[in-house]
């Protein structure tokens, strides 16, 4: 079992930033892919970010040349830096991870974090 907290949300104003967290744990596990997800109030969960195990990383159009997802396996933690905020990245942020252990493949989701930005 693999449990998945993402933290570092709140409330920004428009052209600020924020670093979103979400770290892994559990025992005996690889995480092979880490994605980021939004859902707005209203709208439909919508996919944002992903960074393999090898580190290639892509972006939603929207949020292309915003924010940058990374990693730091060391700590089994994968950040998502936002900057510029836009009132229309108002969501809750949530990451994704595709995780192996020895043959068997599961697919986990944190609680996700409040991203308020305001205008």
């Amino acid at each position: 079992q693999v449990q998945l907290v993402e933290s570092g949300g709140g409330l920004v104003q428009f052209g600020g930033s924020l670093r979103l967290s979400c770290a892994a744990s559990g025992s005996g596990f690889r995480i092979n892919v880490v994605r980021w997800y939004r859902q707005g109030s209203e709208k439909q969960r919508e996919w944002v970010a992903t960074i393999t195990s090898g580190g290639a990383t892509t972006y939603a159009d929207s949020v292309k040349g915003r924010f940058t997802i990374s990693s730091d396996n060391a700590k089994n933690t994968v950040y998502l830096q936002m900057n510029t905020l836009k009132p229309e990245d108002t969501a809750v942020y949530y990451c994704n991870a595709d995780s192996q252990n020895g043959r068997r493949y599961d697919q986990y989701w944190g609680q996700g974090t409040q991203v308020t930005v305001s205008s």
